[in-house]
């Protein structure tokens, strides 16, 4: 029986062409260039009969980009093996200042071939879905923000002042509602910035509405619904983290998901000396992002507060044990570290680090859960 011989095929994907290497198992013949596609399906479809013709098995790879995962899930739906790379973590020989999409191709062709690349994570088309929501959430957020602070400026440029404690309150609203400028054309202006505030405040309702929606009909709600048990951790913040790291019980232990996060030290150590820098910020920011967000709560006293304990209410015992756990650990840390003198965002980044852990934990516990449970539907149906 002949065995069949590898053939790794690197790719560099843009939006109108792809370049093909072709890099043989044995390497008798070096890595070579095998030409230039189309950006479309079906010029891949062709080039892939091509490469089958030779009676290889084909292994495909090329780096994760604006592109998405198109590639990926039309190739693994014909079987075939294929695998998407980040990037950053490409190795790169020092003092290669040449760069073209025929050498991209035929390195990581040649990279693969030697088992140096390491294959990202590719999302669940549903769980892709909803994390799209979220970020569209996310742009949302940010353009009701620019348009208050716009509506914010021209009214100071204008000499009028909100005299109360708290902007974007109903009384706020109400004082911006009965302002009248001297000049129609200002009038004009400033009834233009109201109108995309509130443009912008609708938009951030509808998308907010369809992503509760979509959650309740998602495979990963009951993940959503016990990282609410956190603190600072609510339906968004939860979404989030469930959309943006996928299956997180991939990850062996709580540090691995930390750098994946990129919520660890960097570290640059020779001999004796040990130097740590600043947090590597690599991996997911949006994840990153929210986590820091919900690291803001653990500033007060730990107390079950009436919201979080309607969160709650139907989680398992298990589970509100280790948000409890969080509380009294977080709280207390955030004190200390305070207490030291450590300056605030630092200690927000450190409590931020330690939620990822408890994230980590309640996603194994969810995921015991439903095993378990799934071996006593097996059970029952055997009887």
């Amino acid at each position: 029986m002949t065995k069949s011989i590898n053939l790794y095929v690197g790719m560099d994907v843009h939006k109108e062409s792809i370049d093909i290497a072709l890099a043989d198992e044995d390497g008798r013949q070096e890595v070579r260039h095998y030409g230039s596609i189309g950006g479309d399906l079906p010029a891949l479809d062709q080039a892939v009969r091509k490469l089958q013709a030779t009676g290889k098995t084909l292994h495909f790879v090329y780096e994760a980009g604006p592109c998405g995962y198109v590639i990926y899930r039309h190739l693994a739906g014909k079987g075939l093996d294929c695998v998407v790379v980040a990037p950053s973590m490409i190795p790169k020989r020092s003092g290669d200042r040449v760069k073209t999409d025929r050498r991209d191709a035929e390195m990581l062709a040649r990279l693969y071939r030697a088992g140096e690349l390491g294959a990202v994570y590719v999302p669940h088309p549903e769980d892709e879905a909803v994390r799209d929501l979220t970020r569209a959430r996310e742009d949302a957020k940010q353009a009701q923000t620019r348009a208050r602070h716009q509506l914010k400026a021209f009214l100071l440029r204008s000499g009028i002042r909100y005299t109360g404690k708290t902007a974007w309150t109903p009384a706020h609203v109400r004082w911006i509602a009965g302002i009248k400028l001297d000049q129609p054309v200002q009038q004009i202006v400033f009834q233009e910035y109201v109108e995309a505030v509130t443009a912008a405040s609708d938009r951030l309702e509808r998308v907010e509405g369809n992503l509760r929606d979509a959650v309740a009909e998602w495979r990963l709600k009951p993940l959503v619904e016990a990282l609410q048990a956190l603190r600072g951790v609510q339906l968004v913040v939860a979404a989030t983290l469930a959309a943006e790291i996928g299956q997180i019980d991939r990850f062996d232990n709580p540090r691995q998901l930390m750098a994946y996060l990129g919520l660890v030290p960097s570290e640059y150590s020779s001999g004796s000396s040990t130097r740590r820098g600043s947090i590597t910020k690599c991996g997911n920011t949006h994840a990153r992002r929210v986590l820091t967000e919900a690291a803001w709560a653990y500033r007060l006293p730990a107390r079950i507060t009436p919201i979080i304990a309607r969160r709650q209410d139907k989680l398992a015992r298990s589970i509100r044990a280790i948000a409890w756990k969080a509380q009294l650990r977080l709280c207390k840390r955030y004190r200390s570290l305070r207490a030291k003198g450590k300056e605030q965002n630092k200690v927000i980044t450190a409590i931020a680090r330690e939620i990822a852990g408890f994230v980590w934990a309640i996603a194994r516990e969810v995921s015991a859960g439903a095993k378990k449970d799934g071996l006593s539907t097996g059970a029952a149906l055997r009887a």
